[in-house]
């Protein structure tokens, strides 16, 4: 918002650009761009970041963040868009050293070598070499910022003097940092090393737990934790996918999802005891598919309080669009 601030007061247009994976999303960029009334790109590249999440040429951060190859994505991406689109130049809201790992002096410039194409930083620009784009004349050195660190004043008083009275908190917006998701990814990158961003989705949904058949094929099933969780399940399930709720007991919904093999069930319905303790569910243990299917009703059941040590039927539901 600032960098379109100090660019537009050059008279120079902006148009926003924004970019969707499965760990971050747009929601902010579109809040942000209509406070300040410019027009928002969103561009879909799920399937870039998750091959860099897999193989990151510069490594990760604290979790499992490629942060510096993520925002060289990001950045190429845009010059693409750029050139046919017929912009002049790319510029991002970047502050140096505000991010000790991705916004450093040597992490903006190998960005900047990884994109292939020069890059503005608007807001700390008098503290970093020259920019092509600022010899070709598109912008004006001078006026730009010399923000540097991780302190927000300087900020905070040029949204002050932008009027700018609504603006996203501090706080990073990518689950790639979070611990509890990154330990998720790395079980589901482990046994399905060639998943797809619609097997990621899974992860965002529910309690996660892997179930092993036979012949060491793992089962993923997601247990809903509230009614929002078990809405989005029943939208992001696929063909072969197994569907599991409870029937006359309110509780979770659960979704089932088994690589390259197919569970050897027909839509029916189970009747089952549900155990009082988790403890009483071996998790581990290898099993047959019928077994496989019954340890899942269990878990199911088991996160409806009301049904803990009693008996439940369920309905199941093998997904066949």
């Amino acid at each position: 918002m600032l960098s379109a601030k100090v660019l537009q007061a050059q008279g120079i247009e902006v148009v926003g650009l924004c970019f969707i994976s499965n760990f971050y999303g747009c929601a902010r960029a579109q809040i942000a761009a209509k406070n300040i009334n410019i027009e928002l790109k969103v561009v879909d590249i799920k399937k870039e970041m998750l091959a860099l999440v897999k193989n990151p040429p510069s490594g990760y951060g604290k979790h499992l963040n490629p942060c510096v190859d993520c925002h060289a994505l990001m950045i190429r991406c845009a010059g693409e868009i750029a050139r046919t689109d017929g912009f002049d130049f790319v510029a991002t809201g970047e502050v140096l050293g505000q991010r000790p790992f991705s916004q450093n002096k040597k992490s903006l410039e190998q960005v900047q070598k990884l994109a292939g194409i020069p890059v503005l930083r608007p807001l700390s620009a008098k503290l970093l070499p020259e920019s092509e784009i600022e010899k070709k004349g598109l912008v004006n050195r001078g006026r730009l910022l010399d923000i540097y660190g991780r302190s927000r004043e300087p900020q905070f008083a040029l949204a002050k003097k932008y009027n700018i009275k609504e603006y996203p908190s501090p706080a990073g917006g990518c689950l790639l940092t979070d611990p509890e998701f990154s330990e998720r990814l790395i079980k589901l990158l482990e046994y399905w090393p060639d998943c797809a961003p619609d097997d990621i989705e899974l992860l965002k949904h529910g309690r996660v737990f892997w179930l092993n058949i036979k012949d060491d094929i793992k089962a993923l099933v997601v247990v809903g934790r509230h009614q929002i969780d078990n809405e989005r399940l029943g939208k992001i399930a696929q063909n072969h996918d197994i569907m599991i709720e409870l029937e006359k007991v309110m509780g979770p919904t659960t979704l089932m999802r088994i690589k390259n093999y197919e569970l050897r069930i027909k839509n029916e319905n189970l009747n089952l005891e549900v155990p009082e303790k988790l403890s009483d569910l071996d998790l581990v243990k290898g099993r047959s598919d019928e077994e496989i299917l019954n340890l899942a009703g269990r878990l199911t059941g088991y996160y409806s309080t009301k049904a803990r040590g009693k008996k439940i039927y369920l309905k199941i539901n093998l997904i066949n669009n």
